[in-house]
C-alpha cells in the first residue's frame, strides 16, 4: 500500500489516485482581499494570501494528475433566504452579511466579492459547491458528487482552519471518507487557533484524520502516478 508521510502516522493512499480529490475551501476574495467581509471582521486577510502559492503548487500537480478537483464557497442567495438570523446578526462587524462593500454585497452569489480568487480560478471541469454554511456538505450536493466519482479519500485545503475546513473535514470523517489536511495549504486569521485545530484533527491517532505537507504530498503523488 502506498502513503504519504504525515502525522499521525503515514496517510494511506487508495489502490487507485482515480478516488482521491482536492478539496480548495472558501479562497474567495471576501476572505482574503482588503475590503472583504474578512477584513469588516477586523482581521489581517494577509495571514490567509501566504498560503496561496502553496494551494497553486498542490493544485497544479492533482491538475497534471487528472484528479478531481472541488471548490468552495461560502455565499447566499441574493434574498438571504438561506442565511438564519442567527449567522447574519451575530457578532458587531462593520459590515454583515448582504451589506454593500467595495466588492459588491459580502458573502452573496455573484457579487465580485464572493469570486474565487483569481490565483486559484477553477477550470470549467473543476467542480464548484456553492454553500450557505460552515461545512461543505451542508445544504449542498457534495456528497452525491463524491459518490458520483467513487471518491474515498479527500486532500484538505484553504480557509479558515478552524472554521471551514475543521467543519468540512469533520463532516467528511462521519461521512467515511480518509481526510488529509494539508497543513501549510490551510490558514486562520489567528495562528494559534490554527496551530490548535491541526492539533486536535490528528489526536487519539487521527480521531478525524492525518495532516501532512505540500512537498511531501506533491512528491508522493508523482511517483505513485
Amino acid at each position: 500500500m502506498s502513503t504519504i508521510p504525515a502525522l499521525p502516522y503515514d496517510y494511506p493512499l487508495p489502490d487507485s489516485l482515480a478516488h482521491l480529490a482536492l478539496m480548495i475551501i472558501d479562497m474567495q476574495r471576501d476572505f482574503l482581499e482588503p475590503g472583504g467581509f474578512g477584513d469588516a471582521l477586523g482581521n489581517d486577510v494577509t495571514q490567509l494570501q501566504a498560503i496561496v502559492p502553496q494551494i497553486e503548487t498542490l493544485l497544479r500537480t492533482c491538475r497534471d494528475l487528472n484528479l478531481l478537483v472541488i471548490h468552495t464557497q461560502e455565499c447566499h442567495a441574493s434574498d438571504l433566504s438561506d442565511c438564519p438570523a442567527a449567522k447574519l446578526n451575530r457578532g458587531d462587524a462593520k459590515l454583515r452579511i448582504g451589506d454593500r462593500s467595495a466588492m459588491g454585497r459580502i458573502l452573496v452569489r455573484g457579487e465580485p466579492g464572493n469570486a474565487i480568487i483569481p490565483a486559484l480560478t477553477p477550470r470549467p471541469n473543476e467542480v464548484v459547491i456553492q454553500k450557505p454554511g460552515k461545512g461543505a456538505f451542508y445544504s449542498t450536493p457534495l456528497s452525491s458528487i463524491l459518490q458520483e466519482h467513487n471518491i474515498t479519500h479527500l486532500l484538505i485545503t484553504g480557509v479558515t482552519t478552524e472554521v471551514c475546513v475543521q467543519s468540512t473535514m469533520r463532516e467528511a470523517n462521519d461521512r467515511g471518507y480518509e481526510c488529509l489536511l494539508v497543513e501549510d495549504c490551510t490558514a486562520s486569521y489567528f495562528p494559534a487557533f490554527k496551530a490548535a485545530t491541526i492539533q486536535m484533527l490528528r489526536a487519539q491517532g487521527g480521531i478525524i484524520g492525518w495532516t501532512s505537507t505540500t512537498d511531501k504530498v506533491c512528491q508522493k503523488l508523482l511517483k505513485t502516478s
